[in-house]
């Protein structure tokens, strides 16, 4: 059986700009993996007759499948049409349906129909054509040349509906492919990209299916774990499998599947333990709680923070003493310990954890920028801080450092039976 391999193209000077964001591209190719269709690759080209005709051009050659949205509008700037007649010398006709459609909508809201609204009428003579049920261009499947082009509206509800209920029937058809493809994303913190990959080297070269793809994220480290299977039973055990292959290896840096992410795991954990945390935060200034109250059902172990930027905030709210700030600094071993006890003690959590370092742009108390300290203590007395040297921007600095707090945190929390 022949093995499609299928490209999506957006037309449109605003994906380009960054006014809109490309969620067509990614809700196709979830709809064609689960349909066993590769997708090879996705492009974006502005509203230009020119580049649109030369990414044509190259999909011709490289794919079986082209699947096109936007560009069908009524405005000289969309340009689909033209593009593809260059590239095929097709005819265009007027598609007598689709125009009286047209028509009865500008006659129903009592609106003038200007005569470029006619173009979203236009379809190329042996076409396919399929119905907008809820918008007024219509969409085309054609093949030229033992490749098969398939033109859809941009407008994602229009989009959606024509490929839900007419494409997805017409590429089974033409391909008879009866596999699926099911991925799952497992997430891991406190490992390297480098210890990862070292650790899973035989599974990675050998792989076959599922493939390994292990990939560097913001908020961490991800393995994404593809399958192609003949049902979702098959698929859902071929990624089982390998996923617990995996976590024999590298098990103890493993959060989560899929959307569990770090601060979900941490709230799961705190819950699990019934305990409550509260925060201290100069560097990250409020990051760090904000990240763990975006979880629903937060509100159950996490009492509060206080963002103690001012030295003064530090000595008269949390009560560190002057005599500390003044011979060890605000960053320092120390402060971050005294900040984490005191607010596990004020707000009367079980877990309090502190942030202070130096995001920059200038050194502080001759310490060099990217200096962390983040502490964790309980209300046992127990304590756990470490020292972190960050390297990037300013935001970069902070961000990493809120990571590397969910990953002590998490480290903690294990240690906890």
């Amino acid at each position: 059986m022949k093995e499609y391999q299928a490209e999506i193209i957006a037309v449109g000077t605003e994906l380009l700009l960054g006014q809109i964001a490309n969620t067509n591209a990614q809700w196709i190719s979830k709809q064609l993996a689960a349909n066993g269709i590769n997708v090879h690759y996705h492009e974006v080209v502005g509203d230009n007759l020119k580049r649109v005709s030369s990414t044509f051009h190259l999909a011709k050659k490289r794919s079986d499948i082209i699947i096109v949205t936007g560009g069908l509008g009524p405005t000289d700037d969309d340009l689909t049409r033209e593009a593809f007649q260059e590239v095929s010398d097709m005819e265009l006709m007027e598609h007598e349906e689709s125009m009286k459609k047209i028509e009865a909508y500008f006659k129903k809201h009592h609106t003038e129909m200007t005569d470029n609204n006619k173009k979203q009428a236009r379809v190329f003579k042996g076409s396919t054509v399929i119905e907008n049920k809820v918008g007024m261009a219509p969409g085309m499947i054609i093949t030229h040349e033992g490749k098969v082009w398939i033109f859809l509206p941009g407008v994602p509800n229009e989009m959606k509906s024509m490929f839900t209920n007419e494409i997805i029937p017409y590429l089974y058809k033409i391909t008879g492919q009866k596999q699926l493809i099911q991925s799952m994303v497992l997430r891991f913190i406190g490992i390297g990209e480098a210890k990862l990959e070292h650790e899973l080297q035989d599974m990675i070269k050998e792989q076959s299916n599922p493939t390994i793809a292990p990939l560097a994220q913001s908020d961490g480290l991800i393995i994404r774990l593809t399958v192609k299977a003949d049902s979702e039973r098959q698929a859902s055990h071929l990624l089982k499998e390998c996923k617990n292959k995996i976590l024999t290896r590298v098990g103890k840096f493993y959060v989560g599947t899929d959307y569990e992410t770090i601060e979900k795991k941490a709230l799961f954990m705190l819950n699990q333990r019934k305990l409550t945390i509260g925060t201290a935060e100069s560097l990250t200034g409020g990051m760090f709680s904000q990240k763990l109250t975006s979880v629903s059902g937060s509100s159950g172990v996490f009492k509060g923070g206080i963002v103690c930027y001012d030295p003064q905030v530090k000595t008269d709210i949390l009560g560190v003493s002057t005599e500390l700030i003044n011979t060890k600094g605000t960053v320092s071993y120390e402060c971050a310990s005294a900040l984490a006890h005191n607010v596990c003690k004020l707000l009367k959590t079980n877990i309090g954890i502190s942030f202070t370092g130096i995001a920059g742009p200038t050194n502080i108390e001759g310490k060099p920028v990217g200096t962390v300290f983040i502490g964790i203590a309980n209300d046992k007395g127990e304590e756990l801080v470490e020292k972190h040297m960050i390297f990037g921007d300013r935001e970069s600095i902070r961000r990493k450092a809120v990571l590397k707090g969910y990953e002590i945190l998490f480290k903690f929390l294990k240690s906890i039976n």
